[in-house]
């Protein structure tokens, strides 16, 4: 644990970065102790903000050098801990490294450093055509949703982070600059290195650029709410739309205890039944009437109560800023509570199974749980909300989280499949991975010998 910084070190510190992108005070340091989840974490030593890959590289060198512990820092919208410092040293908060460095539409290309935030991101692409498609709700850094592999609700057209970074420039524990990937669009030129540090949640380095792929903008968008008269039916609903290739960007599932809240809180007026939630992009809107209609068949097939499409533009964005603000509505909903977050991914065909086990333990447990999730692409939520400080309530809350994610792991899933590990997740990795877990192991002793960067997380 290091939780002050020598006269020396915070003289070379102050030297290098002055006082307003380095300080060792109470408040800056305070503020990067928190994310959204109820880890905890220990006060860091002092924080920086780099503005260059020079920067970040001579920080790194000189923190190798002093064995001090660095902890990169986005957005702190993360989940399961992921940027809190546990060892102290020093944060390494890259929201000053917030260039878009060029834009090349004729290659359906940006190029980005990573503190760029993604919805500024997009408002600079607007007048280009092309967007950055993932969108994880939250407005994260594109240097933070590297690190976790985010991807949300768009994931099962679209896909994930990793699907849109071609090259990186990357700082290497001992201040090492790397350079990884090439802007070709496919390679088979030996190991496949940025996928290595995608999702590594800055175990393994710090990423100070990268080039992202594109997508167009779509000219048409449909959306679609789908009621059905229990979770199974829902559940079993999501499989039939996704085997039948009618390819929705967007295919998110609701219980009705969710739904209700969300009413109360936005006012949508939804029928408060177990619901999916729906949206097709497209050519046309003629081409997307069609699709709609064959989404219908489909899901009246599965027992569907009520299919409404043609929702207006209005009406949709609403829809889809409640579903984003499900985390924040049930966090109100509960106050002077935490939540804890299930975030279990599993083959589409065991869905309908999956979501009847997680309610099932929730109801079990007696525990306030909500369970939805992007079933498109097999990904599970359970959002509970109890007191930490209650050790019997809490332990309840873990026990659910422990049984659906064994059960996700039984059933050929992942304990997650878009938060990442940080600090929640570790305990299921050897369970998950076996034999490769100590492979990983290997390869983050290899890259940080020293065990400084992001400590704590990922690995035991």
């Amino acid at each position: 644990m290091l939780a002050t910084l020598t006269a020396a070190q915070l003289t070379q510190l102050e030297q290098w970065f002055g006082r307003q992108r380095f300080s060792a005070g109470q408040s800056a340091r305070e503020l990067h102790i928190h994310d959204i989840s109820a880890h905890t974490s220990a006060l860091p030593a002092g924080v920086v903000w780099p503005e260059t890959t020079e920067e970040v590289s001579r920080l790194l060198a000189w923190a190798y050098c002093e064995e001090i512990p660095i902890t990169p820092w986005g957005a702190g919208t993360s989940t399961e801990g992921n940027p809190l410092p546990v060892q102290g040293g020093l944060v390494l908060d890259m929201t000053r490294m917030n260039k878009v460095l060029a834009i090349r539409p004729e290659d359906l290309q940006v190029d980005v450093e990573p503190g760029v935030f993604r919805k500024e991101l997009n408002r600079q692409l607007s007048g280009s055509g092309l967007f950055f498609p993932v969108d994880p709700g939250a407005d994260a850094t594109i240097g933070g949703m590297i690190a976790n592999n985010a991807s949300g609700v768009k994931t099962v057209k679209y896909g994930a982070t990793r699907d849109y970074v071609m090259r990186m420039t990357i700082v290497l524990p001992d201040g090492e600059v790397i350079n990884t990937g090439s802007r070709a669009h496919k390679s088979s030129s030996g190991y496949d290195l940025t996928r290595l540090f995608i999702g590594s949640e800055g175990t393994l380095g710090v990423v100070t650029a990268a080039t992202l792929r594109l997508s167009g903008v779509p000219e048409a968008k449909l959306a679609a709410t789908v009621v059905f008269a229990d979770l199974e039916s829902a559940s079993e609903a999501v499989a039939m739309l996704i085997g039948a290739g009618l390819e929705p960007a967007a295919l998110e599932l609701l219980t009705e205890d969710l739904i209700e809240l969300m009413n109360r809180e936005n006012g949508l007026g939804l029928q408060v039944a177990p619901s999916l939630f729906c949206e097709f992009h497209g050519i046309s809107r003629a081409s997307l009437l069609e699709t709609a209609a064959l989404a219908q068949e489909v899901c009246e097939d599965c027992g569907a109560l009520n299919f409404a499409y043609g929702i207006d533009e209005q009406d949709r964005t609403n829809l889809w800023r409640a579903r984003h603000e499900a985390w924040e509505t049930i966090n109100r909903a509960h106050p002077g509570k935490n939540t804890l977050i299930v975030d279990a991914a599993i083959p589409i065909s065991c869905y309908p199974e999956m979501v009847v086990f997680a309610r099932e333990q929730v109801r079990e447990q007696g525990v306030s749980g909500y369970v939805f999730g992007h079933a498109g692409d097999g990904n599970l939520h359970v959002v509970m909300a109890g007191d930490p400080a209650d050790e019997a309530q809490w332990n309840k809350l873990e026990t659910v989280n422990q049984l659906v994610v064994e059960k996700a792991i039984a059933l050929g899933g992942t304990c997650t499949g878009e938060h990442g590990i940080g600090i929640g997740k570790r305990k299921f990795m050897a369970l998950e991975h076996g034999a490769s877990y100590q492979l990983m192991k290997r390869i983050k002793d290899l890259i940080d010998p020293k065990g400084l960067m992001n400590p704590g997380k990922i690995f035991i």
